[in-house]
């Protein structure tokens, strides 16, 4: 009975001590600080072991389809080397201030299965930056982007930039008629503007045009001759 009591006592401190801290303000949450090396452990033991465990029962599609790839480098380029990276590509100034860093997804690729690539694509993963892309996009539209990582261990600049020039018009995320590509990243603001949703979860926006201004009309008879 006295051990119990005991073990009661240690963990109500133990609780008020964390509150404490929580409270205190000692922490630093700025993202321009690292993980302590035992917290950057354990957030990553943890990620790895869920992705690994929740990945395990997804089927994975053919994905050794030269179409497929080709659809995927562009929703890649779009979706990804803002915070990624690409080969001869560095992240962007979002990426860089990152905090953990997003990884060089030549690497992950090379050691997560397309399940497991499918899944933190889909999900996402909690307080690292990396979004749900299932918020907006379908299995269907994820799944070629998940082809061309499987490829991407194997590809360096010159290859990388042959194969997106290879992959006009194809993908979600192709570049359109003027070479331009949607970004989730910009915000499009305009006054009478009206958002239309697409089938794969985008959206789209039209912008009604502006009146022109009416001149009024002019009254002769206020002048004098």
């Amino acid at each position: 009975m006295k051990t119990l009591t005991t073990l009661i006592i240690a963990v109500v401190i133990a609780l008020l001590g964390i509150v404490s801290y929580a409270y205190s303000g000692l922490y630093d949450v700025s993202a321009s600080s690292p993980h302590s090396g035992v917290l950057d452990w354990l957030l990553s033991t943890t990620s790895h072991a869920s992705i690994e465990r929740r990945a395990s029962e997804i089927e994975v599609p053919e994905l050794d389809n030269d179409d497929l790839v080709l659809a995927g480098i562009n929703d890649f380029n779009s979706m990804c080397t803002g915070c990624h990276g690409a080969p001869g590509k560095d992240p962007e100034a979002m990426g860089q201030g990152l905090n953990p860093p997003a990884p060089d997804l030549a690497e992950e690729a090379a050691e997560l299965t397309p399940a497991e690539l499918f899944w933190v694509t889909k999900n996402g993963i909690r307080m690292t930056g990396m979004p749900a892309w299932g918020a907006t996009h379908d299995d269907e539209s994820i799944w070629p982007l998940v082809a061309f990582m499987t490829r991407l261990p194997g590809l360096d600049a010159p290859a990388y930039q042959e194969l997106l020039a290879s992959a006009e018009g194809k993908g979600h995320h192709a570049p359109d008629a003027a070479g331009e590509q949607h970004s989730y990243c910009d915000d499009e603001v305009s006054t009478g503007a009206e958002l239309h949703g697409h089938e794969d979860g985008t959206e789209h926006v039209h912008e009604e045009a502006a009146e022109p201004e009416v001149a009024p009309e002019h009254d002769h008879s206020t002048h004098e001759h």
